[in-house]
């Protein structure tokens, strides 16, 4: 069996703890979905066409949250101009020895946002939940876990998987108090209540705690254990290599994320969607608000109708229903969803400052 801890290993199990840095509540808004960086051979025209469709498809994986987006009729004919929806690009080139080229490209969002609208496919928003993940190796010498000083190497490929899919990752601190919390053994059995138990400081409600060991055949075999609140979703698998079991977990996570949060547009509502926020008591709160809700994509306007002492009300005009609404904009902790009016899709919240 080779040892976890060779070179090969550990570029493989720190890589599903990348960390992002948390806004309030467990959503993060991810700032480069519309960005994409490829390598290209040269500065031609060909490698730059040929690395712009790369590149929008790289976006329009993020932007859906899914790679299925890709065998859409619509979406492969837009592939096919993809230079036509670069906003601006740029070369950049690798510090290392080998100086390798790479060409950076920024999409423009409200035009991308468009297309896979209109072509009938999921769009995902910007605001996304965070997930933590927990790794446990095991070798003949014993198991650890998989820390960013353990395996650097594999951070890079994991941080660089989850960029490519959209999703904000968290690391745990492997401090006194994640000790304490969360036994090795238990950890390696995937044990529900202690990871929770142990995820808990993180404010997060996504979890992803995976097991990984080597065989003497040069396979790995392994277990992710992916946690949705209260939901658990188990995959078992046996790879050729550590990087093919890492980008599984982090496919795990955007697929079964988009599910829940990717909406396909259903056409706006006649008349708008109503929704009213309490506790707004100065412009800056009512701002924010109108802000952060222009913010999704697929919100297009965020129209003030009446304020009525610290009530606000909007009238939202979108292209999803209140239904669809409702799962994203629930998403922003500070917007405390209210009861609802009986027999209307009104959208009500309160507004945490």
């Amino acid at each position: 069996m080779p040892s976890l801890l060779s070179r090969q290993l550990s570029c493989l199990l720190v890589s599903l703890l990348l960390m992002v840095a948390s806004a309030p509540g467990f959503a993060v808004v991810v700032e480069d979905l519309y960005e994409a960086e490829v390598a290209v051979k040269d500065h031609s025209a060909q490698a730059l066409s040929a690395a712009s469709r790369e590149a929008l498809s790289e976006v329009l994986v993020k932007v859906s949250g899914s790679v299925a987006v890709l065998q859409n009729p619509a979406i492969g004919t837009a592939l096919g101009e993809a230079r036509s929806y670069v906003q601006q690009y740029s070369y950049t080139r690798d510090e290392d020895a080998r100086g390798d080229l790479a060409a950076r490209f920024e999409f423009d969002r409200s035009v991308v946002s468009r297309l896979v609208t209109e072509a009938g496919a999921p769009l995902w928003t910007a605001n996304r939940p965070a997930v933590l993940v927990w790794i446990v190796a095991q070798d003949a010498k014993g198991r650890q876990f998989v820390s960013r000083e353990v395996a650097p190497d594999v951070m890079m490929t994991l941080e660089q998987g989850f960029s490519q899919r959209g999703v904000p990752v968290r690391f745990p601190l492997f401090d006194l108090q994640d000790t304490a919390s969360l036994a090795i053994d238990d950890a390696w059995r995937l044990q529900a209540a202690p990871i929770f138990n142990a995820s808990e400081r993180y404010g997060v409600q996504d979890i992803l705690a995976g097991r990984l060991t080597g065989l003497s055949t040069g396979e790995w075999v392994g277990d992710w254990t992916y946690f949705s609140g209260r939901n658990r979703i188990d995959r078992s698998l046996t790879v050729d290599s550590v990087d093919s079991f890492l980008l599984e977990g982090v496919s795990l996570v955007a697929e079964q994320m988009a599910g829940r949060y990717a909406v396909a547009a259903s056409g706006a509502t006649a008349g708008g969607i109503a929704m009213t926020v309490a506790g707004v008591n100065s412009y800056g709160d009512y701002a924010k608000i109108v802000s952060w809700l222009e913010g999704l994509e697929l919100i297009e306007h965020a129209n003030i109708e009446t304020i009525r002492g610290q009530e606000i009300e909007l009238r939202l005009v979108a292209r999803a229903d209140a239904g669809q609404l409702k799962t994203i904009i629930e998403l922003n902790k500070r917007l405390t969803p209210l009861e609802q009016v009986r027999g209307t899709d009104q959208l009500s919240y309160q507004w945490q400052n």
